[in-house]
């Protein structure tokens, strides 16, 4: 009984790939540059825990519906033909259940927060939820997913009682460029199999431009994050992470320059590291600041 229990657990984590972390610093890092920013450094303590808490359990939902959408054509994806779902570990009606039970947990904790806040939440639930169904008509559904990844730019700020100042739209266009980029070159790892499949992405879409593109828009978040800061009034410590940041995204364009799948899911996770530089700079700017 225990072990089946073991089992089963270790088959759910999989499904919401917790033992995959990647999604969640990658879904986690704007929200932490937003609560930073919005509150010049001093997030109030109950919405950051909200916010980190918040990111884990929409992350879990959105895989979870993710590969329930997908669960026809996971079998055929080299990288994700061991999936739960599709080896019969979890049925389908496992998948949408727990999906709406992890989605409730997250409203739940939203709702202790401002009614501005709980409505951009409900807006963007609605995003991640229907991200997967963009992938079978729309051409580049990771601007649609850039945009469900970034969602916790604005409920930082409203949870904050900020408003939207320009500061905060230019860093939700930054996580939203960032986002494609990224997503880009995961993309590019099933771009074979999506293709056969029917399946959209802007691998696809940009075919023999795919690097030139990404380095396009890797450049175009930099400088825009880079404007955020300095509408904020930030220095140098904020300009150093940019600048590390910048780095991290020459060596991704290095890492897939022959488009190599296993280089390409390299690239990818080393955004980690951008996200990780950016927040470390807005943080030292306001622990030296104050």
């Amino acid at each position: 009984m225990v072990h089946r229990a073991i089992v089963r657990f270790g088959a759910y984590a999989r499904l919401v790939r917790l033992d995959r972390p990647i999604g969640i610093w990658l879904l986690m890092w704007p929200a932490l540059w937003a609560l930073w920013l919005s509150s010049n450094g001093d997030p109030d303590e109950r919405v950051f825990l909200v916010f980190i808490a918040g990111t884990v359990l929409t992350r879990s939902a959105g895989c979870a519906i993710n590969d329930f959408a997908d669960r026809q054509y996971d079998g055929h994806v080299a990288r994700t033909k061991g999936r739960p779902l599709v080896t019969g570990e979890v049925r389908p009606a496992e998948a949408v259940g727990l999906c709406c039970v992890l989605g409730v947990a997250a409203l739940g904790l939203v709702s202790t927060l401002n009614r501005q806040t709980q409505v951009l939440a409900l807006a963007g639930g609605v995003l991640l939820l229907t991200y997967p169904l963009m992938k079978r008509f729309f051409p580049a559904p990771q601007l649609y997913l850039g945009a469900a990844f970034t969602w916790s730019v604005p409920m930082a700020f409203a949870a904050h009682d900020g408003g939207m100042p320009r500061a905060a739209w230019l860093l939700f266009a930054a996580g939203l460029l960032w986002t494609v980029a990224y997503d880009t070159m995961y993309a590019m790892v099933d771009r074979d199999d999506d293709r056969a499949l029917g399946i959209r992405s802007t691998a696809i879409l940009f075919g023999d431009a795919d690097r030139l593109v990404v380095g396009i828009m890797q450049a175009a978040m930099l400088i825009t994050i880079w404007l955020a800061g300095r509408e904020l009034h930030l220095g140098a410590w904020y300009a150093a992470g940019v600048t590390a940041a910048s780095l991290f995204a020459l060596h991704q364009q290095f890492l897939i320059r022959r488009r190599d799948r296993r280089q390409c899911l390299k690239a990818f996770a080393n955004n980690n590291y951008v996200g990780m530089v950016i927040f470390a700079g807005i943080a030292l700017e306001y622990l030296f600041r104050s």
